[in-house]
Parts: C-alpha cells; structure tokens; sequence
C-alpha cells in the first residue's frame, strides 16, 4: 500500500508532524520551528561533508523558509519591541549566512547558524513554564 519501508516511514512521520502542529499551542509551534530549521541545517552540514549539492541545496532552502517565513514572521513588531526587532535582525542574519554556506560549502557558515539556532531554541524551552501560566491565566 504505502510501498518501501522509508515510504512507509515517511508517512507516519508526516502523520505525526501534521498531528503535533494541529494539537500545539502557539508556543509549541515555535519550538518546532527551531526543530525544524536545526534539522535542516544538520542536514545540510551532512550533504556538504558528502558533496552531495542537490541535497545541500534542498536542505539549505528548506532552513531559510523556516528562519524567515516561520520564525521571523511570527514576531509581534509592535508588542515585541527592541526584543522583536533583534530578532528580526538576527534572522535576517541567519537567512544571510546560509545563502553563503550554500554558496562556498561552508561548514564554519553551518556550524554559526545552526548554534544560534540552538541558543535561541533553548531560551524559548526555557520560558515553557512561563508562558503555559500566563495561556492558563488569561
């Protein structure tokens, strides 16, 4: 029915990514955003050391639309302040160093992105607590 195995597998993944995305809450949401955009520069980082451009691309791609069609756009300008507009500056960075990485198969390029990526995901973690009382609060 759903073919080989990783067909299979890809499947139940999708599955449960479209299931995480419609049962989570706006914070959850953001987690899986950086998730997302770490995998794809990981992934990334291994077609470079594999030359393998195609998947390089793709992946480098894929990190670039989750930095600024998903992280970037889900800041609040207004609300968000000086906080929000760093943030955006630092995306735009992100989105900046990728294209570079994409271009002369940088490694140390991959390696920035995807440890800012990683701080930023923790801190967000970190506020877990935070935000679940102010959403039960309101």
């Amino acid at each position: 029915m759903f073919g080989g195995f990783s067909n299979r597998a890809a499947a139940y993944a999708k599955v449960g990514v479209e299931t995480g995305v419609n049962t989570a809450d706006p914070h959850k949401l953001i987690l899986m955003l950086f998730d997302g955009a770490l995998l794809q520069v990981r992934s990334a980082a291994i077609a470079v050391g594999g030359q393998d451009v195609s998947a390089k691309g793709q992946a480098i791609s894929k990190a670039i639309e989750i930095i600024i069609n998903g992280l970037k756009v889900s800041l609040d300008m207004s609300a968000g302040g000086e906080l929000a507009v760093r943030l955006a500056a630092l995306y735009d960075y992100m989105s900046d160093r990728l294209l570079y990485a994409n271009l002369h198969n940088s490694q140390p390029a991959l390696e920035e992105v995807g440890g800012l990526l990683a701080t930023l995901r923790e801190a967000w973690a970190g506020i877990a607590g935070k935000a679940e009382a102010t959403a039960a609060a309101a």
